[in-house]
């Protein structure tokens, strides 16, 4: 028998529950519900199976899928206000169920039992009228993937949103860091928060395989944090071509494809759910705002992430995708920084960016004195900028200084 193909189906199941319920969940693959089951939800989904010749019609299936919906909720007077306790899709003879949860423990957890009962969602709280909610309630319950999220910022991150409820998808070309995070992260959380994933961000097979698998394990997701980047520093007289073209390659061709790739996965799960809202956040840099010194590729490649960002956001906005970009300050203490090989401290002595310095701590020295507040960006402050882009509803195409005061827009 084929398979059918999650990163088609699935994100169209989550799309039925996202509308119906309002609040976010998970959407597990799972084995089909015995044949005595009552009250799953039957989808007919051509084209959804591996390798199907006929091609498939996302639109066309999403309207199918909630015509199915409407129908199955107006079969029984019962059922008014309920969601189905697992939807079943089929292409010939291709079939999966997707099963729903808060997250992706629970939503396993059903599956276990083959429980289809119809069950009513449990609406998230709206925020008082005129005020602004917790900031990290924002991510309660949402799915996340974060590239490059193994260590710097990007472990940060993951570890934020996992501790502010949020499930993360921990992706990185460090696949066994990547696992090693995720492991920790639900080990401390004492649930499934967070999975590993490989991903190479200038390779587009290798991306398109990462929003499939994270398809696959929780339906489709509310927020991605697209953190991966890569830095060598020198100057345009004297760095060579590879250097320019693989700091490029990774830091702006990366982030055009890991948004191609979000934004038909969250595109497809949005025609189920017309009024769900999804994010695409890019940690760009204080250097997409002003250029870097002896630093020419990556100050270049990430201007021109600002200008990615406010295209997508144009384009992708129809399709309630919001596009913005944070601007950290420099992270002094992570590894970009702070290798003892490679960090950026050492290609700094050694390339003569800090005139005059003899020793890293010299170094360090003269980027804090450049910053208002006097230390460099931490993790926490990068969390509060992805909660407030998230948060704000009416903001899209923009980029957030993080910079203690370093940088300052008019």
């Amino acid at each position: 028998m084929s398979e059918l193909d999650h990163s088609l189906a699935a994100p169209l199941a989550r799309g039925l529950y996202l509308e119906a319920a309002g609040s976010p969940l998970a959407v597990s693959p799972g084995p089909l519900p015995p044949a005595s089951a009552r009250g799953p939800l039957e989808l007919e989904l051509p084209g959804s199976a591996r390798g199907s010749a006929s091609g498939f019609d996302e639109d066309s299936a999403a309207r199918a899928a909630q015509a199915a919906f409407a129908a199955w909720r107006a079969a029984d007077p019962a059922r008014s206000g309920l969601v189905p306790g697992c939807v079943v899709a089929r292409d010939g003879q291709a079939a999966a169920a997707y099963w729903p949860g808060a997250e992706v423990g629970e939503a396993r957890a059903r599956a276990a039992r083959a429980d289809c009962a119809a069950f009513a969602p449990a609406p998230r709280p709206p925020a008082a009228a005129g005020s602004a909610e917790g900031r990290e309630a924002v991510v309660r319950g949402r799915v996340a993937l974060v590239t490059g999220g193994a260590q710097g910022f990007g472990e940060e991150i993951a570890r934020g949103l996992a501790a502010s409820g949020a499930t993360v998808f921990v992706a990185d070309l460090n696949a066994a860091g990547a696992e090693k995070l995720a492991a920790a992260i639900n080990a401390e959380s004492g649930r499934a928060a967070a999975f590993g994933l490989a991903v190479n961000v200038s390779d587009e097979a290798s991306v398109r395989a990462m929003f499939d698998q994270a398809a696959a394990i929780a339906g489709g997701l509310d927020l991605v944090v697209s953190n991966a980047g890569v830095l060598k520093a020198g100057s345009v007289l004297e760095q060579d071509s590879a250097s320019f073209r693989f700091v490029t390659e990774v830091n702006y061709h990366g982030f055009f494809l890991v948004a191609k790739y979000a934004g038909l996965l969250l595109r497809r799960q949005r025609r189920t759910a017309p009024r769900w809202a999804t994010d695409i956040v890019q940690v760009n840099s204080k250097s997409g705002l002003e250029g870097s010194n002896r630093n020419g590729a990556y100050a270049g490649s990430k201007f021109g992430g600002i200008g990615l960002v406010q295209s997508f956001a144009l384009e992708l906005v129809e399709h309630g995708i919001k596009v913005n970009a944070i601007c950290p300050g420099n992270f002094l203490d992570g590894p970009l920084w702070s290798d003892p090989d490679r960090g950026l401290f050492v290609q700094y002595l050694r390339s003569g960016k800090v005139p005059g310095a003899k020793t890293i701590a010299e170094v360090r020295s003269y980027y804090e004195a450049k910053v208002p507040m006097r230390r460099g960006c931490e993790g926490a402050d990068v969390m509060r900028a992805i909660y407030y882009a998230v948060e704000q509803a009416y903001e899209t195409g923009q980029a957030l200084p993080v910079t203690g005061g370093q940088v300052m827009l008019a």
